[in-house]
C-alpha cells in the first residue's frame, strides 16, 4: 500500500498511526510537501500505480486537507484521476481531513494531554473543543495556541514535532474527530477487500 499525504507532518503522524489502524501490513508513506504539488503529480503518479496494480494488487491511499476547497468536489476530482490512470475503485481510498490533520490530534484529548502534560485533560469538556473539525478559527490555530497557552511550542507550532509527540499516545478506536474516524475505517475496508 502507498499513502500519498501533502505534507511532512502527516508522514510523521502515520508512522505511529498506522500500525495501530492495520498492524501488520506493509505501506509507504510518500510526503509532496504541498497540496498543490501533490495534485499535480498526481495523474502521472496514478498511472504508474495502475500498471503496477497489475501485476501486484497494490492499493494507493490520498490524504489532503481540504483548505479552502470543497470537500466533495475535491474528492471527486481525485476519484476520477484514479479512474482515468486505470485504477479500480477497490484499490483506491480518497480521504479528506476536513479541518487539518491537527483536528485529528485534538479528537484525542487524552492523547493530547500524554505528550502535553500541562493541557488539561478535561479540554474535551469545552464547548470549543467538543467537535475537532469546528474548533473557532480552525483546527491548527486552535491546537496552537492551546499549546501555547500551556508553555509549549512558544515560537509557534512545529507541526511534524506536534506529531511525533502525540501520534504515539492516540487510541484510533476512541477519536473524535469525523475525518479521524472515516480515514480509519476506509483503511480497514481497503485493506481487507484487498485481502
Amino acid at each position: 500500500m502507498e499513502i500519498l499525504v501533502e505534507e511532512p507532518s502527516a508522514e510523521a503522524a502515520l508512522a505511529d498511526l498506522l500500525p495501530k489502524i492495520v498492524p501488520g501490513f506493509e505501506y509507504e508513506v510518500v510526503s509532496f510537501h504541498g497540496k498543490e504539488n501533490l495534485l499535480r503529480r498526481l495523474p502521472i503518479r496514478l498511472g504508474d500505480y495502475a500498471r503496477y496494480w497489475a501485476m501486484t494488487g497494490l492499493r494507493v491511499v490520498i490524504l489532503l486537507d481540504r483548505d479552502d476547497d470543497d470537500c466533495v468536489e475535491l474528492k471527486a476530482r481525485i476519484v476520477e484521476m484514479a479512474a482515468a490512470a486505470g485504477l479500480p475503485a477497490h484499490a483506491t481510498l480518497v480521504r479528506i481531513v476536513i479541518e487539518e490533520l491537527e483536528a485529528w490530534f485534538l479528537g484525542d484529548v487524552p492523547a493530547l494531554h500524554a505528550a502535553y502534560p500541562r493541557v488539561p485533560a478535561s479540554l474535551g469538556g469545552q464547548a470549543k473543543f467538543r467537535d475537532p473539525e469546528s474548533v473557532p478559527g480552525g483546527a491548527w490555530e486552535g491546537l496552537e495556541h492551546l499549546l501555547r497557552k500551556h508553555g509549549y511550542h512558544a515560537k509557534g507550532l512545529a507541526k511534524v514535532r506536534a506529531a511525533r509527540d502525540i501520534a504515539p499516545h492516540m487510541d484510533v478506536e476512541n477519536n473524535r474527530s469525523a475525518s479521524f474516524q472515516a480515514f480509519r475505517d476506509g483503511l480497514r475496508r481497503l485493506v481487507k477487500e484487498g485481502n
